[in-house]
């Protein structure tokens, strides 16, 4: 990517950089590409290119999609400095993708390498169902030699979340990124992000913090108990904490527990909304508390406000907040309505 990183980023994301393709469908055509109308489906290239090719006149919109780069998105538009780290291809997508980040106001520190731009395809039908075809492309080849160590440095926090933990070459590079961010004073933020992760990821997550490569981890109550065997989500955060971090357990509509150590916890009731899509909730809870963390909120106060961004995106669809409602969040910050 050409564009300089001009400012020292507050959080220095990485994540898997995946463009959000976003199309309308019918029915016939649904079937006629024997998709599973309504579900999420992990695709190859070759499968991607040829759903792509029978949409290729279609009207599309495009938006940068990922776990960590929609963390890295609502913290730039609350004004905090933010970068994501990542690969795309050298394709048209890459540059879409790398240009509407920059548009969201985080600095681009994705790295351009040969291939096709990690994607979700999403097929919207007339009554309104999003079938999702997603192929990593790319993005799984993050690696060592790609990681901004001066960038981890300058950071007050490095963030990545457990949907990193897929290929060799993202794990060592993570675990240098973990080494500069240690040795340098930047706090190490997890996000252990999906169940489905941690079953796969077992032995690893544990070594992360067993090694004390972790300062905080964020989870919640299902990938709590995968982990640990523990389904009280107080127990679990308790538990957590004894190994060295501050952990946020988070129960949905039931809140949040976040224990600092010392067999202590803190209790943080959910906002109670109307949710019509829980897409991007754990992205932006972890947006919320981070936020929370650089303007010296207590942790208490860190975790209300991540509930609250947390409640504020699953009443609407989608997991990135559009300008209208990042101005009523701000607002609400401003005024401490949140509270």
């Amino acid at each position: 990517m050409d564009d300089k990183v001009s400012d020292k980023p507050e959080v220095y994301g990485i994540g898997n950089p995946l463009i959000d393709v976003l199309a309308q469908a019918t029915d016939e055509e649904i079937d006629k590409m024997q998709l599973n109308k309504g579900t999420m489906t992990l695709i190859d290239t070759e499968r991607g290119n040829y759903i792509l090719e029978q949409i290729k006149d279609r009207e599309k919109t495009y938006s940068c999609g990922g776990s960590a780069p929609n963390t890295m998105i609502t913290l730039a538009a609350l004004g905090v400095r933010t970068a994501l780290a990542g690969t795309v291809g050298d394709d048209e997508l890459g540059e879409i993708y790398h240009n509407r980040l920059i548009e969201k106001k985080v600095i681009s520190d994705l790295v351009s390498i040969k291939g096709d731009t990690g994607s979700c395809i999403v097929l919207v039908t007339p009554d309104y169902e999003r079938t999702m075809n997603t192929r990593l492309g790319v993005a799984q080849n993050y690696g060592p030699e790609n990681v901004n160590h001066e960038k981890v440095a300058e950071a007050n926090y490095l963030y990545f979340t457990g949907y990193m933990w897929n290929t060799e070459s993202q794990k060592a590079a993570l675990y240098k990124a973990i080494e500069t961010a240690h040795q340098k004073g930047t706090k190490v933020v997890f996000d252990l992000a999906d169940p489905f992760v941690v079953e796969g990821n077992y032995d690893d997550f544990h070594k992360l913090l067993d090694n004390g490569n972790i300062d905080i981890l964020l989870a919640n109550r299902d990938e709590a108990r995968l982990l640990l065997g523990i389904d009280d989500p107080e127990k679990a955060a308790r538990q957590l904490a004894g190994k060295g971090v501050v952990a946020a357990v988070k129960n949905c509509a039931d809140g949040s527990c976040i224990s600092p150590g010392e067999g202590k916890c803190i209790n943080v009731n959910a906002y109670r909304v109307e949710a019509v899509d829980s897409t991007g909730a754990g992205d932006n809870y972890a947006a919320g508390f981070l936020y929370g963390l650089i303007n010296g909120y207590s942790l208490s106060d860190a975790g209300k406000l991540a509930s609250f961004i947390a409640a504020q995106v699953v009443c609407q669809t989608g997991a990135q907040f559009d300008d209208q409602r990042i101005r009523e969040i701000k607002k609400a910050i401003e005024e401490g309505s949140w509270r």
